[in-house]
C-alpha cells in the first residue's frame, strides 16, 4: 500500500502543475480544468510509470501530449533571453543579496518540473550563451553567483537537471558558485585552477 502511495506521489509531481491527479479505486483520474481534460490511469500503469525507464516514461508523456493533459517542455532560450535573465538575476542578487535569491528559487524554478538530463551539447551552448554575456556586459562582469543562478533556473524551467553548488576555499578564503548539468559547470567548477569544497547544493525547488 505504501509502495502505491509512493508511485501515486511520484505521478503527481511529475504533473503538476498542469493536471491534478485524484486516487481512485482502480486507479488515479488526471484531470486538467484548464483544458476540461481527463484522463483514467490504472494501478498498474502509474507503478509502472513510477517505476519504468526513461524511456517507458517518455512514452507516457506522449501519450499524455496526445490526450491534452500535459504541455511539450518549453523550447531552448535564445541568446537574447540569456541575456535578459542575466540581467534582471544580477540586480535581483545585488538589490536582495544572494542568499534571498536561492530562497526564490522555489518560484523561479520549482521542483515539480519533469527533470530529464540534458545533452552535453544542449548545456555547451548555454554555458557559451551566459559566459559571452556575463564577460560583455560591464554590468553583470564575470559573476559567478549570477552566472551560476541563471543556468539553474534556465535549466530547469524547461524541465532538464541541474544542480547549483555553492563551495568554499579556505586559502586563501574564497567563496564560488556553479551549476553542475550533463557533466558540465556553468561557470567552471575550478577556476584557474584552484578546487572549492561544496558547502551547499540546490537540485531543484530551494532544496
Amino acid at each position: 500500500m505504501a509502495e502505491d502511495t509512493d508511485d501515486l506521489v511520484a505521478l503527481t509531481r511529475f504533473l503538476s502543475p498542469h493536471c491534478r491527479v485524484t486516487r481512485m479505486s482502480s486507479g488515479a483520474l488526471i484531470a486538467d480544468w484548464k483544458r476540461t481534460r481527463f484522463l483514467g490511469m490504472a494501478t498498474e500503469d502509474i507503478r509502472a510509470f513510477a517505476r519504468g525507464s526513461p524511456e517507458e516514461r517518455a512514452e507516457f508523456v506522449t501519450t499524455l501530449l496526445r490526450a491534452g493533459c500535459t504541455t511539450a517542455r518549453p523550447p531552448e532560450h535564445s541568446d537574447r533571453e540569456v541575456g535578459l535573465w542575466l540581467s534582471g538575476v544580477h540586480l535581483l542578487i545585488r538589490t536582495m543579496g544572494f542568499g534571498r535569491v536561492l530562497r526564490l528559487l522555489s518560484v523561479a524554478a520549482p521542483d515539480y518540473v519533469r527533470a530529464d538530463t540534458p545533452s552535453a551539447a544542449d548545456v555547451a551552448r548555454l554555458k557559451r550563451a551566459v559566459q559571452s554575456h556575463g564577460s560583455g556586459s560591464w554590468w553583470v562582469g564575470d559573476d559567478c553567483k549570477t552566472e551560476a543562478v541563471t543556468a539553474f533556473v534556465l535549466l530547469r524551467r524547461r524541465g532538464l537537471k541541474a544542480v547549483l553548488h555553492v563551495g568554499v576555499r579556505e586559502h586563501p578564503f574564497a567563496l564560488h558558485a556553479w551549476t553542475s548539468s550533463a557533466g558540465l559547470c556553468i561557470p567552471d567548477a575550478d577556476p584557474r585552477g584552484h578546487p572549492f569544497a561544496p558547502v551547499l547544493s540546490i537540485d531543484g525547488g530551494g532544496r
